[in-house]
């Protein structure tokens, strides 16, 4: 087997990329309006929800750019601008079927490093924009980070140990007689937590809570709102989308192409995450921090623990 970096689609694939994923986005964008619009009673269906993301967008767009007294410009926009940049980087080592983008030896490496880029990015916006609102969102979203990250990389590191590689495909190659969410169920969970976590979404939205007036984003407005909140959802797509690779097996299944059961895979898994967000309320730093020390970080590293058994068992 080759064991150096390769690009595994073809070059036209990189424009196409961020497209791709700017539509699918778009897309879940729209589901999540249409779930949002059923559940105030509202019925203009998913088409007519589809309208409302567009028309903010729109209006963002045309919207005048805020500005702080002595915020630090500079900062402010490249943290706003990295997010989006951060996950779409993420995204070049996830299958889009049976090959990534760009299938790396360390792929699993590189993709949790973009997500620590993203971090920092959500920082920097808090901090640049010299706001108190701003600055508490931004140290939020940093505990926050603090908190879900060791149980994201154990995570990651089961996976990759039960397949001997730190690239993406290989660990997709070890799974194609048993799934790994069969024998790591608890590495699988805590990734999407994880995930959801990182992408500050959900019950995890306390960066741009309302008690804050938006946290972190509180003083973006026009084009650099619509940069952070694209960028935000950007991070969850591609987030959920590689639990797929690492515990579910990627491409593999019957009858469809391979990416057609990626897509079907992470459409399953996108849909069980906006449908689970309405049903539990912002969870509270101090709380989360807790639960991820005392309860995910243990589990996590006890089904590293099992795993490497497993495989030192299997090399004897």
């Amino acid at each position: 087997m080759d064991t150096g970096d390769r690009m595994a689609l073809p070059l036209w694939w990189v424009p196409l990329l961020p497209v791709l994923l700017i539509v699918v986005t778009a897309g879940v964008v729209a589901v999540d309006e249409a779930a949002a619009a059923r559940a105030r009673g509202a019925r203009e269906g998913l088409l007519g929800s589809a309208v409302v993301p567009l028309r903010e967008g729109a209006r963002l767009l045309v919207g005048q750019r805020r500005r702080t007294v002595a915020a630090d410009s500079v900062l402010w926009r490249i943290g706003g601008a990295t997010l989006p940049v951060a996950a779409l980087l993420a995204a070049a080592v996830v299958p889009l079927g049976s090959r990534p983008v760009a299938d790396l030896t360390d792929g699993v490496v590189w993709f949790n490093a973009m997500e620590v880029l993203a971090w920092a990015a959500v920082w920097m916006v808090g901090w640049g924009a010299n706001s108190a609102l701003s600055l508490v969102g931004g140290y939020r979203f940093v505990a926050q980070g603090l908190a879900y990250e060791l149980p994201h990389m154990f995570a990651l590191i089961t996976a990759a140990l039960a397949a001997g590689s730190l690239r993406v495909t290989d660990i997709v190659a070890a799974q194609q007689d048993l799934w790994f969410v069969v024998i790591m169920p608890v590495a699988f969970v805590a990734y999407l937590v994880s995930a959801v976590a990182m992408a500050f979404w959900g019950p995890f939205d306390a960066a741009v809570g309302r008690d804050l007036a938006g946290g972190a984003a509180a003083e973006l407005s026009g084009v650099d709102r619509l940069v952070f909140a694209g960028g935000r959802w950007l991070l969850l797509v591609v987030a959920v989308a590689m639990a797929v690779p690492l515990f579910l097996g990627g491409g593999a299944g019957p009858w469809l192409p391979a990416w057609g059961w990626v897509a079907v895979k992470a459409g399953a898994l996108l849909t069980s995450v906006l449908w689970l967000r309405r049903r539990f309320p912002t969870v509270r730093m101090d709380r989360f921090t807790e639960v991820s020390w005392v309860v995910l970080v243990p589990l996590t590293v006890a089904q590293a623990l099992v795993v490497a058994l497993v495989v030192l068992g299997r090399g004897m």
